[in-house]
């Protein structure tokens, strides 16, 4: 028996989904056209269908993470999925593809997307408290 590598399922799904939306690459580009496809399917989305909207819809934009910050598929502090950057940075786009659904554009993945360059230039926040 082989077990597959856990990354294939993820990167699979956001294959599906990029040719779903129609754009040729996993870009700044195809994020803005994702949160235009949330925005207008938000209000269509059934409670039924939502865990498998996030899953589909975040392994596009953590492949999009993955592609254009050089990022890579990893398991985050709190053991959940999402994307590691520069070895300092993790992302949870699963919960930026959520927050879009929920409250619209206020939480738009294209403006978070754009904002990575300026995270990842900033060193991360210790917690010191301990």
């Amino acid at each position: 028996m082989t077990s597959e590598n856990p990354i294939i399922p993820l990167q699979k799904a956001a294959e599906a989904v990029r040719r779903q939306l129609q754009v040729n690459a996993f870009d700044a580009a195809a994020v803005q056209r994702l949160a235009e496809f949330i925005d207008a399917q938000r209000t269509n989305i059934k409670d039924a269908e939502r865990e498998g909207v996030i899953s589909a819809l975040g392994c596009f934009l953590g492949q999009c993470l993955v592609s254009t910050y050089q990022g890579e598929w990893a398991l985050g502090p709190d053991k959940t999925t999402g994307v590691g950057i520069a070895g300092k940075h993790f992302f949870n786009p699963f919960y930026r593809v959520s927050q879009q659904l929920a409250h619209g554009q206020k939480e738009s993945v294209a403006v978070f997307f754009a904002g990575i360059p300026e995270r990842v230039a900033t060193e991360p926040r210790r917690k010191n408290w301990i």
